[in-house]
């Protein structure tokens, strides 16, 4: 839920600055609703993240510095996104609703891809792991979270 609807908004920024590029003022942003489910496949990516670190790293990737977490994972989410928005696009455009047209655009693959937006699915990537779980502790880890509340317990907290 929290992927699509952050994917969602992320498109209608995007597409509200390319408005802005063509000198259109009125900043005029766009989506799909066939965006949100493809979106909301972000979810899965940060447990395949985890997995991948536990294939890669004897540790687990307890012990990975978190720029080489960043690289790792940015660029993992960034290929699984790419993939994902191939195949997804093959499939919709296959029934003649896909949302998206990339024919005639600098770097585009069969018109359902782009390649130069590769930083931006690196970043989205991401920033769907983050959404999806949280901070992680500094030097990485995969090390269970501080619950919201943090450690109260029921006798601690005053009626309301």
């Amino acid at each position: 839920m929290k992927c699509g609807i952050a994917g969602w908004c992320l498109e209608v920024i995007f597409t509200s600055a390319e408005s802005m590029m063509l000198h259109d003022w009125r900043l005029v942003g766009k989506t799909s609703l066939l965006m949100f489910p493809i979106y909301g496949m972000g979810a899965f990516l940060a447990p395949i993240g985890r997995g991948v670190d536990r294939w890669l790293s004897p540790d687990g990737g307890e012990e990975l510095c978190a720029r080489d977490r960043i690289l790792r994972h940015g660029t993992l989410y960034m290929v699984l996104i790419f993939i994902a928005e191939y195949v997804s696009g093959f499939f919709l455009r296959s029934r003649g609703i896909c949302p998206w047209d990339y024919t005639g655009r600098h770097s585009n693959v069969n018109g359902l891809i782009r390649l130069d937006f590769a930083p931006l699915w690196f970043g989205t990537g991401l920033l769907f792991e983050r959404i999806t779980e949280g901070k992680r502790p500094a030097g990485g880890g995969s090390r269970e979270r501080e619950p919201v509340l943090g450690r109260i317990t029921k006798h601690q907290r005053e009626p309301v």
